[in-house]
């Protein structure tokens, strides 16, 4: 495969204005739809052999995401192509002024391992309601799922429109092409790669990181429906999901009823996880060790217990957590969830601004004042009160990160403004004219000049 050649003739595809049609975006978005539930049975699969997830927990944190994101753009695309007519000041008279939404060209779409089919193809429809070009390079972590979406993609799509990269490179070969426009999600560290390999050709990046998410339960909160909510969000792909409550924030008041509480519904999510066939694996066998060690290293451990032979770990809540911790020192991207006591507020916020911004954080509490001040004080790609990772659904909502956690936003219209620019037009008659910005210039002038733009 001459992954240049690919890019050179999706360019000139691209040029030819056939991906620029409406319904021609509408149409490819259809196949797209059909060809999903033609291979929704192996996505199911794969997902299976690659991280043992359940076909209901695919189907609702990915499977569905994606058809309804589908529909969600073919209903929308009319709307969201559609000039907007603006004002034109009255010194620029006769004349009429309008922007609309215009594709980059051609867009590297790179998604990783963790949500394979979610995080590929929900860019990668935005990225064709806007009436790019594709490379879809999807994660050799997660291998037999990758296989399904390059096959499917491959055999939807000409690949000088739509192709997905089938064979294993490495991302310097990848990168090192002239895109129009590169989407990455994945880690921090990958991303600084993709930033920099970006800069070469001055690409723009939409960057979909992680970060630790905190979660605070205050005193106010219904302890009980807290502890399930973010239980049941940590344990979703066993913790490997990048808006994940990474940690908890609890008020010293409630802390030990929360920990009693999270660790009663731990137990009854999973049971006895290393016979529920429907309890997820770690990906890999570094990230198993990585996650193995970080137990080993934290004393008081409730559950933590592991199963070499299928790199299943059974839940594990860190009681006696601090900042300090080990734990608490980079993302934990598995079931291990620290939680540390608090009793003052403000030095609890406080702490918070000092950290790196994560990708979302979790309020649970019936506090007006605390809810305010986390809602627009703490800085975070999302915040989500009462509640946590559900908000990842509404495609009204644009789904991004800030700072260390990303740059960039997508789902539903915001994923269309990502992977388009904004382009003025500005249109006057042939014979039109403003006397007034020719010279030779005098007072006169000046004075009819400052008469127009007060």
């Amino acid at each position: 495969m001459n992954l240049e050649a690919i890019v050179s003739s999706q360019r000139e595809y691209f040029l030819s204005g056939a991906t620029k049609d409406i319904q021609f975006r509408k149409n490819s978005l259809e196949r797209l739809l059909e060809s999903v539930k033609e291979n929704e049975p192996a996505i199911y699969t794969g997902l299976r052999q690659d991280l043992n997830k359940s076909e209901y927990e695919v189907y609702m944190t990915e499977m569905g995401n994606v058809i309804h994101s589908i529909k969600n753009a073919i209903r929308h695309i009319d709307s969201w192509s559609r000039p907007r007519k603006v004002k034109t000041p009255a010194f620029l008279f006769p004349a009429k002024s309008m922007h609309f939404r215009a594709p980059y060209g051609v867009a590297l779409v790179m998604s990783p391992w963790n949500y394979p089919f979610l995080l590929s193809l929900m860019p990668l429809v935005a990225a064709i309601a806007a009436g790019n070009c594709v490379i879809l390079k999807t994660s050799k972590n997660s291998p037999a799922t990758s296989g399904v979406i390059v096959d499917m993609i491959n055999s939807t799509f000409d690949r000088n429109y739509v192709y997905a990269i089938e064979e294993v490179l490495p991302y310097d070969e990848i990168l090192r092409q002239n895109y129009d426009y590169i989407f990455f999600t994945g880690s921090e560290r990958v991303g600084k790669t993709v930033m920099r390999a970006a800069s070469e050709h001055l690409t723009p990046v939409t960057l979909e990181l992680g970060g630790k998410n905190p979660c605070i339960v205050d005193e106010t909160a219904n302890v009980d429906m807290a502890a399930k909510k973010i239980m049941w969000g940590k344990l979703l792909s066993a913790g490997q999901t990048c808006i994940a409550p990474d940690y908890v924030l609890a008020h010293e008041s409630i802390k030990d009823q929360l920990v009693t509480a999270l660790a009663s519904y731990a137990r009854q999510f999973t049971g006895d996880p290393f016979i529920n066939n429907d309890y997820p694996r770690i990906v890999n066998l570094h990230h198993y060790m990585r996650l193995k060690n970080l137990i080993s290293r934290e004393s008081g451990v409730i559950g933590g217990r592991f199963d070499d032979n299928q790199m299943r770990i059974e839940p594990a809540i860190f009681p006696n957590a601090t900042f300090d911790s080990p734990v608490m020192k980079d993302e934990i991207f598995g079931p291990i969830l620290p939680v540390i006591a608090y009793d003052d507020r403000d030095y609890m916020l406080n702490t918070l601004l000092r950290r790196p911004k994560p990708l979302s954080v979790y309020v649970f509490s019936r506090n007006r004042s605390l809810i305010r001040k986390v809602r627009e004080d703490i800085d975070s790609g999302c915040c989500c009160i009462n509640d946590c990772i559900i908000h990842l659904s509404n495609e009204e909502l644009p789904f991004g990160g800030v700072g260390t956690s990303g740059m960039g936003r997508y789902h539903g219209i915001f994923g269309y403004e990502t992977f388009t620019y904004d382009k003025s037009v500005y249109s006057t008659g042939s014979n039109s004219d403003v006397s007034l910005r020719y010279p030779p210039f005098d007072k006169h002038k000046l004075s009819r000049l400052h008469r127009t733009v007060n």
